[in-house]
């Protein structure tokens, strides 16, 4: 099939008031975080807090906190909880690599956890069957992954974090919008695939005032003053203190203007998702070859899943034909534990995490975006389903 007739896994919805958006930052004179970062914060937590409200959310503030990247925001935030070498961190091994490797930026272990039987979210009964073998107190903290944006079961969650004493870093990277933070923090990110995007970028929320604090400084250095206040205040534009060794992951104001625009359609391109995700579900639903993914959430991927005794190719073969044929699919995650780097150093082995590898080898993400025609639905669904009818036994 010609490359111009290949149809993407994704896209970004962007047009007209994105581009106004990063040309009245480029004509401002101020291109790095600034008003523009300020007012997305704010218009964000906005966002959530308009969201949450029909959850029965918390009335307490939210702080919310622009940076370059997702990754950024659970590094900024496992630091400011105190993670340090001689912690452990406990994670779901079917997650993106970004998970895990926070934690090891800070000295700290990263322990795998297994999903639910059937799902691709960290199980609770398996968090703590795996806590119970630790030392007593060592485990700080524990990150639940809010795969494909569907929040995962945070009560069980945060009932056992509460007993063992953990900090709670949701990786809801896949999940805006989401109804709830639950735990000390939520991170979000704009990455070029997700449900909104500036690109790169990323949002660390939190109702922890000491929390938002810390992540602000360190997010800059460690300086105790903003850029964008330490140039505005002519009484002392010059001056800063360094409070402590911190980073460097500030978000520029460009990304900031794009990511206000995309807020403002933010809920209509949720809606187009879920329209995809509708039509998806009504055509594979009565298919015998496939599993369909549990229902709600942001719908930020459409994972799939196989049932491999109805096919006569493995799921790797079946991903080569639908791209043999034009169909841009990915895989949400190759488990953190088969990865050479943590494979090695905990020792691990696919039996110890069943379900996760289960879920993994029959997952295939088909595309689903904000802008997709009726007619590009309609040809994914037709191309899978012709496929497995192809190869089926």
């Amino acid at each position: 099939m010609p490359i111009e007739d290949a149809l993407p896994f994704a896209l970004p919805f962007v047009g007209k008031e994105e581009e106004e958006a990063a040309i009245r930052v480029l004509r401002s004179g101020w291109l790095t975080t600034g008003k523009e970062t300020l007012a997305f914060e704010k218009e964000f937590g906005e966002f959530l807090q308009d969201h949450s409200a029909s959850a029965g959310s918390s009335n307490s503030p939210l702080f919310c906190l622009a940076v370059n990247s997702a990754t950024s925001g659970l590094h900024l935030a496992l630091e400011a909880c105190g993670i340090n070498s001689g912690h452990m961190v406990l994670v779901p091994t079917l997650t993106f690599t970004s998970t895990a490797e926070v934690i090891r930026y800070l000295g700290a272990e990263a322990i795998f956890v297994d999903v639910a039987p059937g799902t691709f979210h960290m199980d609770p009964k398996a968090l703590e069957r795996t806590l119970k073998m630790l030392p007593l107190g060592i485990a700080k903290a524990v990150m639940p992954v809010h795969y494909g944006g569907l929040v995962c079961d945070m009560e069980s969650i945060s009932a056992i974090a509460k007993k063992y004493h953990l900090k709670i870093i949701e990786d809801a990277a896949h999940s805006f919008p989401m109804g709830e933070i639950t735990g000390d923090a939520a991170v979000f990110s704009f990455y070029a695939t997700k449900t909104m995007t500036t690109g790169e970028g990323g949002m660390v929320v939190t109702r922890n005032a000491e929390m938002a604090a810390r992540m602000s400084r360190m997010r800059s250095h460690g300086i105790d003053r903003t850029v964008w206040n330490r140039y505005t205040d002519a009484k002392a534009s010059w001056y800063y203190e360094v409070t402590a060794p911190g980073f460097k992951y500030n978000i520029p104001d460009i990304l900031s203007a794009i990511g206000r625009a995309q807020l403002a359609k933010a809920d209509d391109m949720l809606r187009m998702r879920e329209a995809i995700a509708a039509f998806y579900n009504e055509a594979f639903a009565e298919d015998p070859h496939f599993t369909l993914p549990p229902k709600g959430g942001a719908w930020h991927l459409y994972p799939i899943r196989i049932n491999p005794e109805r096919l006569s190719i493995t799921r790797n073969e079946f991903i080569e034909k639908l791209q043999e044929k034009g169909i841009g699919v990915s895989v949400h995650f190759i488990p953190l534990h088969t990865m050479p780097y943590y494979k090695k150093r905990y020792n691990l082995a696919d039996e110890m995490y069943p379900h996760a590898f289960e879920s993994y080898s029959r997952e295939i993400s088909l595309p689903i975006w904000a802008g997709m025609s009726k007619k590009q639905i309609e040809r994914v669904a037709e191309v899978v389903k012709e496929t497995a009818l192809e190869y089926t036994l």
